[in-house]
């Protein structure tokens, strides 16, 4: 029997690199570059997200304690350029200042600008450095490893924020719209 668990946990762990879609030998950065391909993603969906919520619904928010849906375009802007330039080294755009009051164009916009940013300054991330110290929000000290992973888990919050929006405003968020094709 216990050959057979041995023999099923070997089998498991040869095929996990079939399930990511490469073997572990081709992926010489492999925190780096998976962080690219979700801001690939999440630039994808993010920016189709505050496309399809109506200009009128930007100052939509579901509850007195949260935040509009301009202010989480706003905030997801300056977040992608904070985070992108810590991690990469590259400054940061100068920004004009946003406020979620702005029009949709404005906001969705520098959000765009965001992540073309962000694509730029992380091309010549590699892992090499994953554990140098990085000063983060509130400055905190973080690896900076720590700050990509705050940076994909940013993408996943916001997205699921905007997902959450756009339903309660009777729309299907980017991903869930080859549903109704």
């Amino acid at each position: 029997m216990k050959g057979i668990v041995v023999a099923i946990a070997a089998l498991a762990l040869a095929s996990l690199p079939i399930y990511a879609g490469q073997t572990a030998q081709s992926e010489t950065n492999p925190v780096s570059s998976t962080v690219r391909k979700i801001t690939a993603r999440a630039a994808t969906n993010l920016v189709a997200a505050a496309e399809d919520m109506p200009a009128d619904k930007y100052g939509y928010k579901p509850t007195p304690q949260q935040m509009t849906f301009g202010k989480l375009v706003e905030h997801m802007a300056g977040s992608n350029n904070f985070l992108c330039s810590k991690i990469s080294g590259v400054a940061a755009p100068a920004e004009e200042k946003l406020s979620e009051t702005d029009p949709k164009d404005k906001l969705v916009s520098a959000l765009k600008a965001s992540f073309a940013y962000c694509t730029q300054a992380m091309a010549n991330v590699d892992d090499s450095k994953l554990g140098e110290p990085l000063t983060a929000f509130g400055g905190r000290t973080v690896s900076r490893a720590a700050a990509m992973i705050a940076l994909t888990n940013d993408f996943a919050d916001h997205y699921g924020m905007a997902s959450m929006y756009l339903r309660l405003n009777g729309m299907l968020p980017p991903t869930a719209q080859h549903e109704k094709k």
